[in-house]
């Protein structure tokens, strides 16, 4: 954010020349709308810092080239987005491109979840599949429900949450990112003689991570936000509902990261 400010402030007359009340997400946004181009390329010069990205992976991450992912299937992705194309048309919540309004139609289901933190296995235990389809079908329509009338258990709510985020065409985190979130997973401490240890640098990892959202599609921050949220809120109740961090994690990992096409 530092530096994506001090290139705003420089390049704005307008701004240096008048006394101003400093917020950064302000000119990260100011940046990020007026020179896209140039947001992305400051965002990822500053990610190559803390991370080696080969030539390959690094005009992915530009959006210069397609993801080339293990095991893809060039074939089997243009079918699939045919198809999310067609139930875009239709309305439809599930399986579909992520975009705001579905967002607003599952946001129901995140806060319902915020007052229902408690149940044991929570993300864990399947709910019931016909109260869950019945449910699926209201959001897909764009019905109001209501989910305090007792009709649904948490565990449908949440079960559900999981599947939205499965039947996305591609991880929340997209597939240009995927190689990316591996090199973080990897940044590890050196000791004292600079030898790579098998300690987690978690300062360096959450720096990477801040950055490489600031340049996720603006949907998929957006739910991103919500969803690590309702995981922080979740995790603070494992007294209660036994889903540690790391359960959570091994929970969502797979919807969230994982590409749709590999294994």
């Amino acid at each position: 954010s530092d530096a994506i400010c001090n290139f705003v402030i420089c390049n704005d007359s307008s701004l240096r020349s008048h006394p101003i009340i400093f917020n950064p997400d302000f000119f990260v946004e100011k940046l990020r709308h007026e020179k896209p181009e140039v947001f992305t390329e400051l965002v990822v010069s500053n990610i190559t810092r803390l991370i080696d990205l080969p030539g390959a992976e690094l005009a992915q991450l530009m959006g210069e080239e397609d993801p080339k992912l293990p095991g893809a299937n060039s074939t089997a992705g243009f079918f699939r987005s045919l198809m999310s194309l067609k139930r875009k048309e239709k309305g439809v919540v599930f399986g579909s491109p992520l975009t705001e309004e579905g967002i607003a139609q599952v946001s129901q289901l995140i806060e319902y979840l915020h007052k229902n933190l408690r149940a044991e296995g929570l993300f864990r235990v399947p709910g019931n599949s016909i109260r869950q389809q019945i449910l699926k079908d209201a959001l897909n329509s764009g019905t109001d429900i209501d989910l305090d009338s007792g009709e649904f258990h948490s565990n449908d709510v949440a079960t559900l949450l999981k599947m939205f985020l499965g039947e996305l065409p591609e991880p929340l985190l997209t597939h240009k990112h995927f190689h990316a979130h591996l090199k973080i997973a990897d940044l590890t401490l050196f000791d004292e003689k600079g030898n790579k240890t098998s300690t987690p640098d978690k300062e360096r990892q959450i720096e990477a991570l801040q950055l490489l959202f600031l340049i996720l599609p603006a949907p998929n921050r957006s739910l991103l936000k919500l969803l690590l949220d309702l995981l922080y809120q979740t995790a603070k109740k494992q007294d209660k509902n036994k889903m540690s961090a790391h359960n959570l994690a091994l929970m969502f990992a797979p919807h969230i990261l994982w590409p749709r096409n590999v294994s």
